[in-house]
């Protein structure tokens, strides 16, 4: 759900995009209000009918493809442009995302003694892109919208290069990884839809600006479909191990958002650039964790995954809440 700022006055897009954009933006933010609800009643669902879960198992990677091609299609070159215009808070957020999350899930897999399982799930998701729902967060806690999508097309572009080369380093002491084959696994569910949207979106502009409010519930619905999978084939590790991966979440998601936060402010960044890349290093594409752990390693290494799609939008809601009434104090110039 890559989620531009509403339109301005100034913004230079033909009015007809900027309409567009403007219901998208809409659709987004109903959606990621509901989407906690939506994504428990997924996980019940795959938890007491594990049955009919298990039967979308297979499917798990179309979802996810169907998603990243949903993502593509909100994506314009100009969306790129900040790579240019501003690179040092985007080369910020990218390396942070790329170094902070992965080392902490690392960190919290040995200080819990997650089992070999859990512990390759927490760090899996450490080591995925940034996940889209941060970029509605972004514009609902009135970080830069615009700087948080840059960040996300740029991490998850990069996706299959570190995802599993940083799976292999940290978590190839708990289980075997074919980085290869994750690698390759990620450009067929991610880096090809993605583009495949984004060329689309240059070609047949106009039909898609239709289509935009529609996207976030792609995204919406792909993502319960995943969860339904993954958690259907974990019932098992939920009653044993629920707790603890729940600890694990909470955690890897806080310390994402603290130390996303001060890695900017440290780098002399200002406020609202230091909120996203908070937002932006702790909300993951748990989606795509979640898909590569059940295919690469077990359904119970996906759990974790699975509770942080819950667990990073209720507290990204909550975060971007106060950010928001927070504004004000610090006195933050909407245009920087």
């Amino acid at each position: 759900m890559s989620t531009p700022p509403p339109p301005t006055t100034t913004d230079p897009r033909p009015p007809a995009a900027s309409t567009a954009r403007t219901s998208e933006d809409r659709s987004a933010r109903i959606a990621v209000t509901v989407f906690p609800a939506l994504i428990l009643a997924a996980a019940a669902f795959g938890f007491f009918v594990p049955s009919v879960g298990q039967s979308l198992a297979q499917y798990t990677s179309i979802y996810l493809g169907v998603i990243m091609f949903a993502m593509g299609l909100t994506l314009t070159l100009p969306d790129f442009a900040l790579v240019v215009k501003r690179p040092l808070p985007i080369l910020i957020g990218v390396i942070a995302q790329y170094v902070i999350m992965p080392l902490v899930g690392l960190g919290i897999a040995v200080l819990l003694q997650l089992p070999t399982e859990l512990a390759v799930g927490v760090i899996l998701v450490g080591s995925a892109p940034g996940g889209t729902s941060s970029n509605v967060i972004a514009y609902l806690a009135k970080a830069d919208t615009a700087l948080s999508v840059t960040m996300t097309s740029i991490s998850t572009l990069l996706a299959p290069l570190f995802t599993p080369m940083l799976t292999l380093l940290l978590a190839g002491s708990y289980l075997p990884v074919n980085a290869g084959d994750m690698a390759l696994s990620i450009v067929k569910m991610v880096l090809i839809p993605v583009i495949g949207g984004l060329v689309i979106r240059l070609i047949a502009g106009k039909l898609v600006d239709k289509i935009l409010p529609a996207l976030p519930w792609v995204s919406v619905a792909g993502i319960s479909l995943v969860v339904i999978a993954v958690v259907s084939g974990s019932t098992e590790a939920i009653v044993t191990a629920g707790g603890i991966v729940l600890l694990a979440v909470v955690l890897h998601n806080g310390l994402g958002y603290l130390l996303g936060y001060w890695a900017a402010r440290l780098l002399r960044q200002g406020e609202r650039a230091a909120r996203t890349t908070s937002i932006e290093v702790g909300m993951q594409n748990s989606g795509l964790a979640a898909t590569l752990a059940a295919s690469a390693f077990s359904p119970t290494a996906a759990l974790p995954a699975a509770i942080f799609s819950i667990w990073h939008n209720l507290s990204g809601a909550v975060l971007a809440m106060y950010y928001r009434r927070s504004g004000d104090k610090h006195q933050i110039d909407p245009t920087t």
